[in-house]
């Protein structure tokens, strides 16, 4: 039976400020990216995630970000090799200490915002955010963008001996050359539950059709539903019912 990863970002709260739906997702997802402080997230909402993963069986992964907590990391920062690699330890390090407080292993590491699609393009950023976990823990999971717009990820991750895990977006819109529609065009985000979760099903089959209705191959290890909305309860549940209703097992990216 093919097997397939279902993750969502999570633990995006902050303070006073409740951000996600995150106890209502955790019950259909196998892995959960948790904010690290500094894109979004505290050590209280920290703790509260990893806590609430291990409740429902999920495994949990650190979801770092450029020290860009007003822009939600959605802004690309000039940074050295050394400075990003610094950066990931630091926040890799702090989820990886709630997870050792509540014994529950780390199981992967997946970049956040403008970090992830700066190391989709710069190698110098991918190597960084490799050489990171490679510091920490060689034995965390590096996910990375399917297709092959990800081969610098992949190439900088595989290169230094790190499981590498391909993830695609099924609730995204996808370019012809494989990457993901911006945020600011039109029909970008995908909501309608039986669409995206169609999408999901293709993608685990090994393909996406992209807005000119081309087809683009991809090797899909995991697919990532963001939880930011009460939709996204309803897209993810549709997505695991489709997947298990065609004979595709739903497991975290770790037992792959």
């Amino acid at each position: 039976m093919k097997t397939i990863d279902l993750n969502c970002d999570l633990g995006e709260s902050f303070g006073n400020y409740s951000i996600g739906m995150d106890d209502h997702v955790m019950e259909y997802i196998t892995s959960a990216n948790i904010a690290c402080g500094w894109h979004a997230g505290d050590p209280m909402v920290m703790d509260k995630t990893v806590q609430m993963a291990k409740k429902y069986g999920v495994m949990p992964g650190a979801h770092p970000g450029y020290p860009d907590l007003p822009g939600f990391g959605r802004r690309h920062m000039n940074c050295t090799e050394h400075e990003i690699q610094q950066y990931m330890v630091y926040q890799i390090g702090a989820l990886q200490a709630f997870c050792h407080v509540h014994n529950i292993p780390l199981q992967h590491v997946k970049p956040h915002g403008a970090l992830y699609l700066d190391a989709v393009e710069n190698k110098k950023t991918a190597r960084a955010i490799a050489k990171a976990i490679l510091s920490v823990d060689a034995s965390i999971c590096f996910v990375a963008l399917s297709g092959k717009k990800g081969e610098t990820m992949r190439r900088m991750g595989r290169e230094l001996g790190l499981k590498v895990v391909f993830e695609a977006f099924p609730d995204r819109a996808y370019t012809p050359e494989g990457t993901l529609v911006p945020r600011n065009e039109p029909n970008a985000v995908i909501s309608d539950p039986d669409e995206v979760a169609g999408r999901a099903l293709d993608m685990a089959n090994g393909f996406v059709v992209a807005k000119d209705g081309s087809h683009i191959d991809l090797d899909v290890q995991t697919l990532c539903v963001h939880g930011d909305n009460i939709g996204a309860v309803n897209l993810v549940k549709e997505i695991r019912q489709r997947l298990e209703n065609n004979a595709i097992m739903v497991a975290p990216m770790g037992a792959s």
